[in-house]
């Protein structure tokens, strides 16, 4: 036995998916039609990660969510099936969102997703104008770069004791390696420190695919 995280993976991967969550068919049909975009589907969330996010909005009784990053919409879907919640979705892509559209239509659930075509940034600071302190909880998963920009503009959007979740902060590993200094990884790399050493929030990152931290906001 060990007291380190465990990789999961082969035969005890499968067995975790078998017994760890249910996963609602409307979810496993987008699932499969994001599949359908090759590559660029690898940047949608594991249907574990979607549990959890669906499992923290129930045990917050989270109403009014953000979400940054919004791809063909699981994670907002996810989140929208847990509760009578109300999110505004920010993403640059119609295409993709196009895909987000439809499932959310679909699930029921298309008049509680704001959607907003915009870069981040910007829907932050509109935000920023009328709706400080109004979120209970915040989903980043975006470009990389702009991660520091959404961070700190998400802790002036969060309630005090609001959760903000970002996504890929273990980035397959990358940030661990100090060779690798694209970017990406830097910008994460960069995050992740300046987070643990934060005073102003509480810090847990959870090593579900490919790393989630929950930061809690004081």
């Amino acid at each position: 036995m060990s007291n380190k995280s465990i990789g999961l993976e082969g035969a005890l991967y499968d067995y975790y998916c078998s017994v760890a969550f249910r996963e609602a068919d409307v979810l496993k049909e987008l699932r499969a039609e994001t599949a359908k975009l090759g590559g660029p589907s690898a940047m949608q969330i594991g249907p574990e990660q979607g549990a959890f996010m669906a499992m923290l909005v129930k045990l917050m009784g989270a109403r009014h969510i953000l979400e940054i990053g919004t791809f063909t919409g699981y994670s907002a879907l996810a989140m929208a099936l847990a509760g009578d919640v109300q999110i505004i979705a920010s993403d640059v892509s119609k295409e993709w969102t196009d895909v987000a559209r439809r499932f959310w239509s679909k699930a029921g659930v298309a008049a509680r997703i704001d959607l907003r075509l915009a870069p981040g940034a910007e829907t932050i600071a509109a935000l920023s104008k009328d709706k400080p302190g109004h979120f209970d909880l915040m989903f980043i998963d975006a470009d990389k770069p702009s991660y520091d920009t959404y961070y700190e503009g998400g802790l002036k959007l969060l309630r005090s004791g609001g959760l903000m979740l970002i996504d890929n902060v273990l980035w397959d590993g990358k940030v661990a390696d100090m060779t690798a200094i694209d970017d990406d990884t830097s910008a994460l790399r960069a995050l992740n420190a300046k987070i643990v050493a934060d005073s102003r929030v509480e810090i847990c990152m959870v090593p579900i695919c490919d790393g989630l931290s929950m930061v809690r906001k004081k």
